[in-house]
């Protein structure tokens, strides 16, 4: 449970915060997620954006509520809670109906919640490669200095080493770019973790069985980004298809990954330059 202790926090208008608050953005796969949640929940919260775009995510305020500088950041009643996963798990706990953590299923939950956790700088390759398709490096030279400046940099009082690898990464891809090579391993995780899926849903309409819980909405956002990108799933997965489509049916799905017409006309431009260019998502993996 990552909830921050008060050296770690340098915004100190948020330990005023009464009710439930969420820093988020508007197409974080993270915050998508937690959006979700919060609607199955039934749970009324004050949204905060942040716009990723113009790297709010880098600046001292925000990053004096996250030293990590990641979205979404829960705020309740003047506790400070990050990392989506851990933010379901405690709210999970603090609002218990309906449930979507099963009695019993506890620990296998959190295991696989860790493996969604565990691809998700795997998704950020693949998003911006096959979606978001940015002209020139995501993060600028200004916006990460100003990440290594600023913030606490530390997370319940003590040094975090996440902050490091997330300014690694992002210099990375500066120098590199989002290469087929790193891509094409990224894709093929993914290929692995939806075979798994797809046994999953083999039997039982969710992944836990015969109810919706957490692990069908951290999975549904993984895939619905996917396949905005190329990602085969129909064809490659077809149960893991079919149960996409039954999720994003629903209001509470769908309002979440709905993206305004110019961002899907973006998507769709960059799809028809990979496909020209012969370096789709589907190509580049050798699917």
């Amino acid at each position: 449970m990552v909830q921050l202790v008060d050296s770690d926090i340098k915004t100190r208008e948020v330990l005023d915060w009464k009710g439930v608050h969420l820093l988020h953005a508007t197409g974080s796969s993270c915050s998508q997620k937690l959006r979700i949640f919060l609607n199955v929940k039934g749970i009324k919260w004050q949204s905060h954006l942040v716009d990723l775009h113009a790297n709010e995510n880098f600046r001292p305020w925000f990053l004096g509520i996250n030293p990590r500088g990641l979205v979404p950041v829960l705020v309740h009643d003047g506790a400070v809670h990050i990392e989506s996963n851990d933010i379901i798990t405690y709210l999970e706990r603090v609002f218990p109906a309906p449930r979507l953590i099963p009695a019993g299923f506890e620990n296998e939950v959190a295991k696989l919640l860790r493996h969604e956790d565990d691809l998700h700088l795997d998704l950020r390759t693949l998003s911006f490669r096959f979606v978001f398709n940015p002209p020139g490096p995501p993060k600028s030279a200004e916006a990460l200095q100003s990440y290594a400046a600023n913030g606490s940099g530390t997370v319940q009082g003590v040094k975090d080493p996440d902050k490091a690898a997330q300014i690694e990464f992002w210099e990375r891809v500066t120098k590199e770019g989002f290469t087929d090579d790193r891509a094409r391993t990224s894709a093929r995780k993914f290929r692995v973790a939806f075979d798994e899926l797809e046994q999953r849903l083999a039997t039982n309409p969710y992944m836990l069985g015969n109810a919706l819980s957490v692990l069908d909405i951290a999975w549904f956002i993984y895939a619905n980004r996917l396949a905005l990108g190329g990602y085969p799933i129909a064809r490659l997965h077809p149960r893991v298809g079919a149960w996409m489509e039954k999720l994003a049916a629903r209001p509470e799905f769908s309002r979440e990954i709905a993206s305004p017409p110019e961002v899907m006309a973006h998507i769709a431009a960059t799809r028809r330059a990979h496909e020209q260019a012969g370096k789709t998502l589907e190509a580049v993996a050798e699917f």
